[in-house]
């Protein structure tokens, strides 16, 4: 399995495994008939006539499905397209997408899957006249009765736009009527919807792995006329919990615009699974025909983040923490391991050296587990560094994200970790024979000085003269990353301003003078891309106006540095009179976020009075030390100790 496997990824003109033997030893020609022969399905899309097409785009096995163990689904009630709004790579490395595709199979609806074509194919798509087509069922997307995107990050948000397209499929909501598909979107940047209001239909907030099913449920009775019309749909929609639908919510605006209300369904509450153990999730995966970004079986040890980084948005959204059992983690590496032929498991989470029986864990992979598979280690924090699970893993590089340079800043960020357990971790890392070290930075957060800079400078010392300690047989590299600080909504951040454009390059330009030093490489993000993320994650429904105008601009692939275009966004905010300097700025309190109608569970009072103890520099620490009454307590007993528990006890009381 493992000599296939590697041969699937250099044969770019792969379409199953059967035609790989075919490749070996037959022209191309007979390969595209082959796989003509061994469809069991009558498909609308023909490949063989697609060949010059293919062949002429930067690898077309992108496009050409039949992946191993990918499987070729007959039409159902409902005929659901999974997307993401990427490459090929990007997508089929999604464990997000393959959950929601296991929940809707298991209540046996269809469920085909489609990425972002890249330009070079998107270009020939047009050419040609060919709709964008799903990977398995090679059926144009407009057939499909419901599309599903998932929104991982706000910079992807132009290439849902290219999608639809491509298929053909108008782009705002307004212009489709019963013939097209109704378009859901799900995924981490749907806590603000808003952005995206004017071309989704409907958006799942939340986790999943329920609401999904329920809604195709609700459309396979319009469908079969038992609600009456598609208005009605939505309506019905609307009352599954996580399920917000733009078209029954009006905005009012301020004469400055910002909100001044909200009207219709103002309340949507994000859907949850309490116990992770009884969750669906996938039990064989399909093998990507390239290599993929993460090429490797993925278990979800535990959602939510015990931590409460005052920056991070994901730690606030997902609460509460919920793990997955050591035998339910097991038994699922091992059927995805038995039935795809990777050598390799990641054990994902928020932060996995906070998942509390993780040694046992290691433990049980390393007992039941083939000899031959490896744990994947994943970015850690300092103080959660654990020998025995890196012991398993490759010894070349380890990842770090201290977030900032000195004890202040980290703890006006709650990043509740010191230099000296910085310094023991990456000591334990070199004495088990590691020597690259990636640390992660941010710049522009609230209350940075020059001083905290300089921090960072200080810490790659620290680190070099620590590794040159003992005699090493390799040269040390660090390689550090910084970040322009984005705050993002569901944040006790969500109102800071973000620092402009002269400001961030003069940071840079500090660290530049203060990182010039052997074996240390410094890297940071583009600003005017840091800024759009901003916009679009804190922006209302307005900026869907300039979302539209950048694709008619020809942006596309925009977190991809050689596609994007920085004139074609800005042609984008002087046509619509709409500038990422609206939602860059500081937001005031008393005022109406854009998402304020979203409930994620966490009370505006806490991120509130984080926001306060943020700039005194007073650390809340990590919720494994006990509950600090987010909010969560009141919905969900979390995997937490519950004695002392302020939330539970008065609202609003402040926790030391």
């Amino acid at each position: 399995m493992q000599k296939i496997r590697f041969f699937s990824k250099k044969v770019d003109t792969l379409f199953t495994f059967r035609a790989l033997y075919a490749i070996i030893g037959r022209k191309i020609e007979e390969v595209y008939a082959f796989l003509q022969e061994e469809r069991t399905y009558s498909m609308k899309i023909d490949l063989n006539a697609m060949k010059d097409v293919l062949l002429s785009c930067e690898k077309p096995s992108r496009y050409t499905g039949g992946e191993f163990g990918s499987e070729e689904m007959p039409d159902s009630d409902l005929n659901f397209c999974m997307c993401l709004p990427d490459v090929y790579e990007v997508g089929m490395s999604n464990l997000g997408i393959k959950i929601v595709a296991k929940s809707l199979t298991d209540r046996g609806f269809c469920v085909d899957r489609c990425f972002a074509p890249w330009v070079d194919f998107g270009k020939a798509l047009r050419e040609n006249h060919i709709p964008l087509y799903s990977l398995q069922k090679k059926k144009p997307l407009a057939e499909f009765d419901m599309i599903g995107f998932s929104l991982q990050y706000e910079l992807s948000y132009t290439n849902l736009l290219y999608m639809l397209d491509l298929a053909g499929i108008p782009l705002l909501r307004t212009e489709r009527d019963e013939k097209y598909p109704v378009i859901v979107a799900g995924g981490p940047c749907t806590v603000n919807p808003e952005p995206m209001a004017d071309f989704v239909d409907i958006f799942f907030i939340g986790d999943g792995e329920e609401n999904d099913a329920e809604v195709a449920a609700l459309y396979v009775k319009f469908k079969k006329g038992e609600i009456p019309d598609r208005h009605a749909f939505l309506e019905a929609a609307a009352k599954v919990p996580g399920v917000y639908v733009p078209a029954l919510m009006e905005v009012e605006y301020n004469d400055d615009h910002t909100v001044r209300a909200f009207h219709g369904i103002t309340h949507v509450k994000k859907a949850m699974i309490p116990d992770l153990d009884k969750a669906v999730y996938p039990d064989k995966l399909a093998v990507p025909n390239c290599e993929a970004v993460h090429d490797r079986v993925v278990i979800e040890v535990m959602r939510g983040c015990y931590r409460g980084c005052r920056f991070c948005q994901a730690g606030f959204i997902y609460r509460p923490v919920r793990p997955r059992g050591v035998d339910t983690l097991t038994k699922q590496a091992c059927s995805l391991i038995r039935k795809t032929g990777y050598d390799e498991v990641s054990m994902n989470s928020l932060s996995t050296g906070d998942y509390p029986h993780l040694r046992e864990l290691i433990r049980s992979l390393k007992a039941e587990l083939p000899e031959n598979v490896t744990l994947a280690l994943p970015s850690l924090r300092v103080d959660s560094f654990d020998s025995e699970f890196a012991q398993d893993a490759r010894r070349s590089s380890l990842t770090f994200a201290p977030e900032a340079g000195t004890q202040r800043l980290r703890d006006v960020i709650n990043k509740d970790v010191t230099l000296e357990e910085i310094l023991t971790a990456v000591g334990s890392a070199f004495d088990m024979g590691y020597y690259n070290v990636k640390l992660y930075f941010m710049l522009g957060l609230p209350t940075e000085t020059d001083e905290d800079l300089l921090g960072i400078a200080d810490i790659a010392k620290q680190i070099s003269a620590l590794y040159y300690s003992k005699k090493r047989k390799k040269q040390l590299r660090i390689s550090i990353s910084c970040a322009t600080f984005i705050p993002k909504p569901f944040t006790p951040f969500q109102w800071e301003r973000q620092a402009s454009a002269e400001e961030i390059e003069h940071k840079q330009q500090v660290l530049r003078e203060a990182l010039r030093m052997r074996g240390v490489s410094l890297s940071w993000t583009d600003y005017f891309q840091a800024a759009l993320e901003a916009m679009f994650a804190r922006g209302d429904r307005r900026t869907g106006k300039v979302l539209l105008a950048a694709y008619k601009n020809g942006c596309i692939f925009d977190g991809w540095a050689e596609c994007f275009s920085k004139e074609g966004w800005q042609n984008a905010f002087a046509e619509t009179g709409v500038y990422p300097t609206e939602f860059t700025r500081a937001f005031a309190e008393e005022e109406i976020l854009p998402w304020d109608f979203v409930d994620v569970l966490v009370t505006k009072e806490f991120y509130l009075r984080e926001r306060r103890r943020a700039y005194q520099a007073k650390v809340t620490g990590s919720c494994m030390a006990g509950c600090k009454g987010c909010g969560i307590q009141r919905e969900f007993t979390c995997h937490i100790p519950q004695n002392e528990c302020p939330g539970a006890k008065k609202s609003g009381e402040e926790t030391a």
